[in-house]
């Protein structure tokens, strides 16, 4: 199979599935099939997160990401031959942020506000840079952890008369996207934010994936975050999904598939 690999960033594709349990006490070897799938994609470069879903949009997920498209696109033909019913899908790109401060924006920003110079201005931008380099990494190569809870939605920027965030010049876009920012670092720790591209990928042109132990900050980081002027006026919000994170075997046994001892 021919490898399909962006020039930039994974491949990231979100899989929800309804559980047809009838289907699979027809099929008792299924299960296995799944989660044999899952360890091959693992084994193969990428990873996977799967979980039980809450409520009624659907019973599994499974989000799957990494450096090859076409490995992806065998993963979901391996499940589709399994009992498992694909209600829902997301096709995106892992990327860095084009507002991300510059190194330019950050000596300005030292020098300006803190009244550095010489040696001490260029130690803390040598630091600087660690973190942005390691920042870079983290947003097109993340390893993910292992939180206990999931919620992914899609979102886009409005584009209607005088809210439409593309008419705006991008100095001004920037800083409001700095003061987004501002909000998101609180959660550190708290909460993982991985925002994917998918503009000219699915009908959305951003996705969500927020993963926390505690579900409350799953609510609290999207609460706040509907404050700041970048959602009060350009946020458009796709539906949320929420699920419990677990090992394969215990996503499926959640959800009533058990394979056979």
């Amino acid at each position: 199979m021919e490898r399909v690999e962006p020039s930039v960033g994974w491949g990231v594709l979100h899989l929800f599935y309804r559980v047809d349990r009838r289907a699979f006490e027809a099929e008792p070897h299924a299960a296995k099939r799944i989660v044999d799938a899952i360890a091959s994609l693992e084994a193969d470069g990428h990873q996977a997160v799967t979980f039980a879903v809450l409520g009624h949009k659907a019973d599994l997920g499974i989000m799957a990401l990494g450096p090859d498209l076409a490995r992806l696109q065998a993963l979901q033909s391996e499940l589709a031959a399994t009992p498992l019913e694909l209600t829902w899908s997301y096709v995106s790109l892992t990327e860095t942020s084009e507002y991300t401060s510059t190194e330019a924006d950050e000596r300005r920003r030292l020098e300006t506000e803190d009244g550095l110079a010489g040696e001490e201005l260029e130690s803390r931008l040598g630091a600087w840079r660690d973190r942005m380099q390691h920042y870079g990494e983290q947003r097109l190569h993340p390893k993910l952890p292992p939180k206990r809870t999931v919620c992914f939605y899609p979102m886009s920027k409005r584009r209607e008369g005088d809210d439409n965030w593309y008419a705006l010049p991008f100095d001004a876009r920037k800083e409001l996207m700095a003061g987004h920012a501002r909000v998101g670092r609180t959660y550190a720790g708290r909460v993982l934010q991985l925002i994917t591209g998918s503009t000219g990928l699915d009908d959305w042109e951003w996705g969500v994936t927020l993963f926390a132990d505690d579900p409350v900050a799953l609510k609290e980081i999207v609460y706040e975050m509907r404050f700041d002027a970048v959602s009060v006026r350009y946020g458009e919000f796709g539906p949320f999904v929420t699920g419990l994170v677990l090992e394969p075997a215990d996503a499926l046994a959640r959800v009533g598939i058990t394979a056979p001892a």
